[in-house]
């Protein structure tokens, strides 16, 4: 877990941001922070991936699925940006966004967006939460002038899962405020309607960004398909840094 730091140099040489625990998964055990299912494929998902393989001589065409991401999330097409994996979302955000002053990730959180932040030349403030108050997110501890905002909902490794009250008091003008939103759909309990505390929907907050990925829960990760949802401007300016044919 990376240590707190105002992005030092000398802070570089803590934490390794490259790990990624998929390494460390112990064989027979279900690592939530890796990839979440491990029993075979499902038919419904296995059969159109299987068929999908007569159709590899033709280019990929992203509409019908930024259509479905879309009605899902009850947002137009254009608002709708797929992505190789959370992953490559967080390295969009990172290049087009080269002008941030004040970049900021909540941690204890994944590497990867920080480690994106940092390989487009961000120098990057960490804001680490307290272990002693379970992890609880106070938006006042995110500096006021942060332009650049970066969280986990739940988080990664903590599993704690924030209000959106909370997450949606960070967003402002002047400010993106990107939330990964990974594990968004393990979160719905039992008699309880939608993803609690999800902003995938909400269109209402400036600047905001949801990082989605759609290889956790069904152990999908070589796939390599995520998707991020926000303003159409601001994503289109991110699909100017994607290269062609990127999904």
């Amino acid at each position: 877990m990376p240590a707190p730091s105002t992005g030092s140099a000398a802070a570089l040489d803590q934490p390794d941001l490259g790990h990624h625990g998929d390494v460390e998964a112990t064989p027979g055990l279900v690592d939530l922070a890796v990839n979440v299912r491990r029993a075979p494929m499902p038919d419904w998902l296995a059969d159109p991936l299987t068929a999908a393989l007569g159709e590899l001589a033709a280019y990929p065409d992203p509409a019908p699925a930024r259509a479905a991401v879309a009605h899902r999330h009850g947002r137009p097409p254009e608002e709708v940006l797929l992505t190789a994996g959370a992953a490559e979302g967080f390295v969009l955000i990172a290049r087009a966004l080269r002008e941030a002053r004040h970049p900021v990730v909540v941690h204890p959180q994944f590497t990867e967006p920080e480690a994106a932040l940092r390989a487009a030349g961000h120098r990057v403030d960490r804001v680490l939460l307290d272990p002693a108050d379970g992890f609880r997110l106070d938006p006042a501890r995110i500096p006021t002038d942060a332009d650049l905002v970066m969280v986990g909902n739940p988080t990664n490794p903590t599993s704690v899962l924030h209000p959106a009250d909370a997450l949606a008091a960070l967003a402002r003008p002047g400010r993106v405020l990107v939330v990964d939103e990974a594990f968004a759909d393990t979160t719905a309990a039992p008699g309880v309607d939608g993803e609690p505390e999800s902003l995938a929907a909400r269109r209402d907050l400036p600047g905001l960004v949801v990082v989605r990925s759609l290889t956790k829960t069904w152990g999908l990760a070589g796939l390599r398909i995520g998707y991020l949802l926000g303003d159409a401007a601001l994503l289109a300016r991110f699909a100017a840094a994607q290269p062609l044919w990127a999904v």
